[in-house]
């Protein structure tokens, strides 16, 4: 399965080191990055769970909910926490699915056969409160994820969302953003774009009231 820009984050229940989740249920009205792990105590794993914890205050200021998987049974994640607080001096306060009999790896398309035919690549996606996937990305096994750049597009699909507005190459919140061209009536212009804007190589930029 396939899953595209914009469709239904696929709805679930499994196992996880918090007890059993369901996931719709369980995301409510938070956005959600899910995220998948080839494997419990590997390295690189480790390293980007200890960092999605120690990101929680800068995740709760967006109103987003963490959510690990891998194929491991949730007793070995139980474990797995302890060893990552140790090593990652952080508390694991989310949930890790365990996805034993891959159901939820199937549904989000997770294995990658050319990668493994058993473990998880390391998927990536955002979700937003109406359940819809806002942003999908596919790291290979070996190398770990860019987690400022997922705070980054958050920021910015939160903004556009507020506001008729797009952003940007390397924008980051604060910056400048592009008022698309789909807004050209002039007096539209100036009602939605109050503190103003400046024409440049043919696009509008303002910068808009902040919505935090």
């Amino acid at each position: 399965m396939s899953l595209r820009l914009g469709d239904t984050a696929p709805d679930f229940e499994q196992d996880s080191s918090l007890g059993t989740i369901k996931f719709h249920e369980w995301a409510g009205d938070s956005w959600v990055v899910l995220f998948s792990h080839p494997a419990d105590f590997t390295p690189v794993c480790t390293t980007e769970l200890g960092l999605t914890a120690r990101l929680k205050p800068e995740f709760d200021k967006r109103n987003v909910k963490a959510i690990a998987l891998s194929v491991d049974p949730a007793e070995l994640h139980k474990t797995w926490i302890k060893d990552i607080e140790e090593t990652q001096k952080t508390v694991v306060g989310f949930p890790i699915i365990a996805d034993a009999d891959k159901k939820v790896a199937s549904l989000y398309d997770m294995i990658h056969p050319e990668q493994s035919a058993t473990a998880t690549v390391r998927s990536l996606f955002v979700i937003d409160p109406k359940k819809k996937i806002r942003l999908s990305i596919t790291y290979p096994m070996s190398t770990g994820r860019n987690f400022d750049e997922v705070l980054r597009v958050i920021d910015a699909l939160q903004l556009t969302d507020a506001y008729t507005v797009a952003t940007p190459g390397n924008w980051r919140d604060g910056d400048d953003v592009i008022i698309p061209l789909s807004v050209q009536d002039p007096e539209l212009i100036k009602q939605k774009y109050p503190k103003g804007y400046t024409a440049e190589r043919a696009y509008l930029r303002v910068t808009p009231q902040p919505n935090k």
